[in-house]
């Protein structure tokens, strides 16, 4: 008995190891966040703040070809494009998930995604110098595709190297980082940074106030170039990525189940795990890889017509929709609009919005704190709620602050209210969920499938919301409200806790909504290594 206790002291002690924060964990989630995730973020916002500028140019531009002003209709027509290019890029870049990642690898995908960012920011950068506006509306395009990328490969790689017990936590580090990016996007686009048209202000500033005249003038001409210096800075992230992130290993599911590597797994876990004993792992990856080798690779076809994953299919659908056409972006893209009919000083709209910005961030972070302790319905379920309730009273403030002068100072707090409600669950919870509900075999369709579904929904917010705002007024918000209602009784009353369950486990519980049968007798269990791993195993057990 006190060896048995021994033992299970040890193998306890193993197991918490294995669930621990590691340097090298750490570094992957961080490098992957800030190099993909964070330029997602960063493009998303980086073009509200210098818009007049940038359409100046335009303007500025065609009048130089042609000899004639632009009117104000086509002028329309090529801002349009160029906020709503970028979501369309998105949607491409999701449809490219499923070719890429199952065969470059998730750290592959990534390392060569980083190639459209880089590419698009030189040209964005130096489309001024150009006088080209047709570069700027393509670049939006490329950086789409980038996005669409990095919103679906980055929290399924990172999803595959956490332990079970950091999933959670680290699947929420890719929103965090969007966040942050579109934090960084408000701030250098401020008026008297960088969103302006030539940015000489900050330029002198900063030329006063350097000793070295060399460095001094150098960076005053950089800050000179104003918004196209904005615009190519989203390059930089990419390229620290582009020379850190080889260093680290592949996900080790994606080395097994896929690559049939064992050996290159469980380096790589070694690594990531920091410790030697990485068997309980690999053993859980060949039950995985057992219990699906009947279906193998899902098309997204095959995964839309398999009935053992209808629930889980119709969960990231529902949530990904609703966390996109609850008016996230619409709050977003046309922060200083709803600012400006709320009654705040149009010279004070561009720092409230960067204080929303630091809201958002700051609850984004908590959701990292908490997920793992309060589990992903929770979260979902009250940001849900949260953002309905705002929805509604922002309904009711902006009808009446014109009325009652204090209406306009609620509507400001249920923008707020809604953003904290939408950082701590809806923004930030889907993509886990998508890795958690499928197994490797149907994960890249199923965020091919995701991904898709959140830039359509993205682009049609971006699209709708100026019209239904025309419309219907303030009532436009009614309809996010009765969309955030809704998301929330599916996720009710269908979808699971996800908390600290394996894959298999998570697999388990969807076969019983699904009305299948997972096959999978004791001996299947047992016998989960490979008839020559299985001698190895042994070995390893009998010399503890």
């Amino acid at each position: 008995m006190e060896l048995k206790g021994r033992k299970q002291e040890r193998s306890e002690g193993r197991e918490g190891a294995k669930g621990k924060m590691t340097l090298s964990l750490a570094l992957v989630a961080l490098i992957s966040a800030f190099g993909s995730s964070f330029q997602y973020g960063y493009n998303v916002s980086v073009i509200n703040s210098p818009a007049p500028y940038m359409q100046d140019f335009y303007n500025q531009t065609y009048l130089d070809r042609t000899g004639a002003p632009m009117n104000s209709g086509f002028q329309t027509l090529l801002w349009s494009l160029t906020v709503s290019m970028f979501p369309l890029g998105g949607l491409f870049g999701s449809l490219m998930v499923w070719p890429m990642v199952n065969n470059c690898g998730r750290k592959g995908t990534l390392l060569i995604n980083n190639l459209f960012s880089i590419a698009a920011a030189i040209l964005m950068g130096t489309s001024e110098l150009a006088k080209t506006f047709e570069v700027i509306i393509f670049s939006r395009v490329i950086m789409g595709i980038f996005a669409g990328l990095a919103s679906n490969v980055v929290p399924m790689f990172l999803g595959e190297m956490s332990p079970k017990n950091l999933r959670g936590a680290i699947g929420v580090v890719p929103q965090l980082f969007i966040t942050i990016g579109i934090l960084a996007a408000q701030i250098l686009g401020l008026n008297n940074i960088l969103g302006n048209a030539k940015g000489k202000a900050l330029a002198q500033d900063f030329s006063v106030g350097c000793t070295g005249e060399d460095f001094s003038e150098l960076v005053s001409r950089v800050l000179a170039a104003g918004w196209p210096v904005l615009l190519g800075l989203t390059g930089i992230p990419s390229l620290i990525q582009l020379l850190t992130l080889p260093f680290f290993p592949e996900s080790p599911r994606y080395l097994l189940i896929q690559k049939g590597n064992e050996e290159q797994a469980r380096k790589a876990l070694q690594r990531l795990r920091g410790c030697e004993d990485v068997n309980d792992e690999i053993k859980e990856m060949y039950q995985e890889d057992r219990s699906e080798k009947e279906e193998g690779q899902f098309s997204v076809l095959s995964l839309c017509t398999f009935r053992g994953l209808r629930w889980q299919l119709i969960s990231i659908i529902v949530m990904m929709m609703g966390q996109q056409l609850s008016g996230v972006n619409g709050v977003f893209y046309y922060a200083d609009r709803i600012f400006e009919s709320a009654g705040v000083d149009s010279g004070s709209i561009q720092y409230v919005t960067v204080s929303i910005g630091a809201i958002n961030v700051v609850m984004t972070l908590l959701a990292v704190f908490i997920v793992e302790s309060l589990g992903r319905r929770i979260l979902l379920l009250a940001g849900f709620v949260l953002c309905s309730a705002s929805c509604a009273v922002l309904t009711l403030a902006l009808n009446l602050q014109t009325t009652i002068f204090w209406m306009s100072y609620l509507s400001i707090a249920c923008v707020i209210l809604y953003i904290v409600g939408h950082a701590i669950g809806p923004s930030p919870i889907p993509a886990v969920m998508i890795t958690e509900m499928f197994l490797q075999s149907s994960r890249p369709a199923a965020f091919m499938v995701g991904g898709s579904v959140h830039w359509l929904s993205n682009f049609t917010v971006g699209l709708l919301f100026l019209y239904m705002e025309a419309g219907l007024g303030p009532y436009s918000f009614l309809i996010f409200c009765a969309i955030c209602l809704a998301t929330m009784l599916y996720i009710f009353f269908i979808v699971p806790e996800t908390k600290n369950k394996t894959f298999m486990e998570i697999n388990r519980i969807m076969a019983k909504r699904n009305k299948v049968e997972i096959q999978e007798a004791e001996e299947e269990l047992k016998g989960s290594y490979p008839p020559g791993k299985q001698e190895e195993k042994k070995v390893l057990s009998s010399s503890e």
